[in-house]
């Protein structure tokens, strides 16, 4: 096995750290940043530009133990057409603050369980959708599947109206493992989802793992890798499981003792890293793999590679409009989330037609580590003279930020001409490093293990 000395000495398996898919992270919304913000930004959004919009559909009919998300079970379609309902009142507000001649670049359906929606609502929500926002050049639609919730005239739906790249959830294959997180999935069901869509013409296809679940073992893992690698992915989000009962209540059905430590887990990551790369998959930061035919390994090597809610991303528009019950939207002010709590939200909507109810106003000083932490996460390096480039006025502190980074960890990082390189051996740090960078990383607050 590698050296893990370094990754010891620095706290790789003992930090708790968060995953830096937004700066600052989401739990450093305040609840002050909400409705009025929500109206400023739309409104300052350019004429013209480009948007990705994110839907969020909180529904399942199981709610799966592991699972962190904001989700609400549901056994009838009664309360999700309701749902729907006031989705499209915001959807209709939200585009009356926003110029004209918007595009969208993006749209992306998440949740919970997107295909819990009949082909009928699924229909009257997209036809919605596309009313409000006209689909750009490159346009990409993608959805998160479930495939035992994923009837095929659902799909057949979200095909016919321009679904182009689905992202499947896996999670493991093993039946022990599957009981105990409680989300029982066969094979056979996920491969009727790839065969469909494949046959229908939907060519990207993303699949999700987690690692470190109870009762994972490497053998039962490599197993779970050797099925997904047969369904022929040009892309895979293999992340590491966060087991937090106190954020998400649901998890104390997972018995702490049947989880892997903090070695078995890095274990499993670096199997996952060894198989995939071994099969011609390319590793994209810290968790994903693509195909070298798939847009996010040419965004990773011509430098467009971003972090953003879903994880790495290629999506290039500075500006995400997510709509529904927590939904998190980006401007270049800062971001906005909608209540979390379904009933307040349809509140909100109803009374204003925007939900806006926290978030967090973007400093220059903010916009300046948001950029040195992407750079890390995305790049693994500290580009000093580019960021001293970026943001000339903050030169002085950037170039002192890059001094401290090489005297904290002489080991992981080495001088280049331009700035700072992460050794490879030591990129499992990157979350660590970057939370050193962060201004706002304190004591008391809840992040996911490191590795």
């Amino acid at each position: 096995m590698e050296n893990l000395e370094p990754l010891i000495r620095h706290g790789l398996f003992d930090a708790k750290v968060p995953r830096y898919t937004s700066y600052p992270p989401a739990n450093h919304f305040q609840n002050g940043v909400g409705h009025r913000n929500q109206l400023e930004w739309l409104s300052a959004v350019n004429e013209g530009e480009d948007v990705s919009v994110y839907i969020h559909i909180p529904f399942c009919k199981r709610l799966c133990w592991f699972c962190a998300c904001r989700t609400q079970g549901t056994q009838t379609m009664r309360p999700v057409e309701a749902y729907v309902d006031i989705l499209l009142k915001e959807i209709a507000a939200v585009m009356a603050h926003l110029p004209e001649g918007i595009a969208m670049g993006r749209l992306h359906l998440g949740g919970g369980t997107p295909t819990i929606l009949t082909p009928q609502i699924m229909g009257k929500l997209l036809d919605a959708v596309f009313d409000a926002f006209t689909p750009s050049a490159d346009f990409e639609f993608s959805v998160e599947i479930d495939p035992t919730e994923a009837s095929p005239e659902l799909l057949g739906t979200l095909v016919d109206y321009g679904m182009n790249r689905a992202s499947i959830g896996v999670q493991d294959f093993d039946p022990k493992v599957q009981e105990a997180i409680g989300r029982l999935q066969s094979l056979e069901q996920t491969w009727d989802v790839v065969r469909y869509l494949r046959g229908r013409g939907v060519e990207a296809i993303n699949l999700d793992l987690l690692y470190g679940l109870p009762f994972q073992t490497e053998e039962s893992f490599r197993t779970t890798l050797d099925h997904v690698i047969a369904m022929d992915p040009d892309r895979l989000a293999i992340y590491g499981y966060a087991h937090v009962p106190w954020m998400s209540k649901r998890q104390v059905l997972i018995k702490e003792e049947t989880l892997p430590d903090t070695m078995a887990r890095f274990g499993l990551a670096r199997i996952a890293h060894d198989v995939l790369t071994g099969k011609g998959f390319m590793p994209i930061g810290i968790d994903h793999f693509a195909k070298k035919t798939d847009s996010l390994y040419r965004a990773d090597q011509n430098g467009g590679l971003r972090r953003n809610f879903q994880g790495y991303t290629d999506d290039p528009s500075a500006t995400l409009i997510g709509f529904g019950a927590s939904a998190i939207s980006r401007f270049k002010g800062g971001y906005e989330q909608n209540a979390a709590a379904t009933s307040a939200y349809q509140e909100r909507v109803l009374e204003s037609g925007l939900a806006g109810h926290k978030g967090y106003r973007m400093t220059a000083t903010d916009d300046v580590v948001a950029a040195m932490i992407e750079e890390l996460m995305c790049r693994f390096c500290f580009p000093t003279e580019q960021l001293q480039e970026q943001f000339p006025d903050h030169s002085a502190a950037i170039r002192q930020t890059a001094v401290s980074l090489m005297s904290q960890y002489p080991d992981v990082f080495c001088l280049t001409a331009g700035g700072l390189e992460m050794r490879e051996e030591t990129y499992a740090l990157v979350r660590v490093v970057a939370s050193y960078v962060d201004r706002f990383t304190a004591e008391g607050i809840a992040h996911a293990a490191a590795i």
